[in-house]
């Protein structure tokens, strides 16, 4: 009876212990892309992890930018057809194209 509890005890000890570590690992960032094509960010919203990097190219035949849309904190500047641009993602924000303004997307934080 003693040897079953403790192996029930070791087996719910381990249980616990890697169950505490899995709530505190670290995610490594990742790159995620979007293409712009057809005047439209695709995918028009991503849910990525706070510290991924997210690529956006140029895929139209127009020039493009990418604005983050409530205050207009960063900006890529005009990109041209082939032209990309990173960013490293804080927070969850929506965006636009300043020069296309019916543009736009959302970049979402899990766990946020």
């Amino acid at each position: 009876m003693n040897i079953k509890r403790s192996i029930a005890g070791l087996m719910f000890l381990g249980i616990m212990l890697t169950a505490c570590n899995a709530s505190t690992e670290k995610t490594i960032p990742i790159k995620h892309v979007v293409e712009i094509k057809q005047m439209l960010f695709q995918p028009a919203e991503l849910q990525v992890h706070t510290g991924d990097t997210i690529e956006w190219i140029n895929h139209d035949f127009v020039d493009h930018d990418i604005t983050e849309e409530k205050n207009h904190e960063w900006s890529s500047g005009r990109l041209t057809n082939g032209q990309s641009w990173k960013y490293v993602i804080k927070k969850t924000t929506s965006y636009f194209c300043s020069i296309h303004v019916v543009m736009k997307g959302k970049i979402i934080i899990t766990g946020e």
